[in-house]
């Protein structure tokens, strides 16, 4: 296959503005050969006559100005809310994961003691952890 020359559209967009200014100054003139590099290379006699045909559309109605769509305010993202102050405190649990008993974090020693105060008594398993519980405001 042919490679196809690559569009600078900056001399595209250079063409289009002279022939708005031609426009302007009552001259519609165009230039054929612009619009020869524009199009593809295997155009005919058919777009001669669409080009001809979209000349008298555009004497016959003015061009619409196309107003820039408004673009709707995103609404403000809220901030996180602020984060809960935790403390760590120690948990017996039993056997089935219930709490049983829960002890400051300085008190690990007794909540180990009443662990194994209660499995004796009531020979099923308790074992103590730490949980992480919100603080309370004051």
């Amino acid at each position: 296959m042919a490679r196809r020359r690559t569009l600078n559209y900056k001399d595209l967009r250079d063409q289009y503005d002279a022939a708005e200014r031609r426009k302007q100054e009552g001259g519609e003139v165009e230039d054929e050969d612009e619009e020869g590099d524009e199009e593809d290379e295997g155009a005919g006699a058919s777009d001669e006559a669409e080009a001809g045909a979209e000349e008298g559309d555009e004497e016959a109605a003015p061009p619409k100005k196309r107003k820039a769509p408004v673009k709707e305010a995103k609404p403000k993202r809220s901030r996180a809310p602020k984060q809960v102050r935790q403390k760590v405190v120690w948990v017996v649990f039993n056997n089935s994961n219930q709490r049983v008993q829960s002890f400051e974090y300085s008190r690990k020693k007794e909540a180990e003691e009443y662990a194994a105060k209660l499995q004796a008594e009531k020979k099923s398993t308790f074992f103590v952890q730490p949980v992480k519980e919100p603080m309370e405001d004051k």
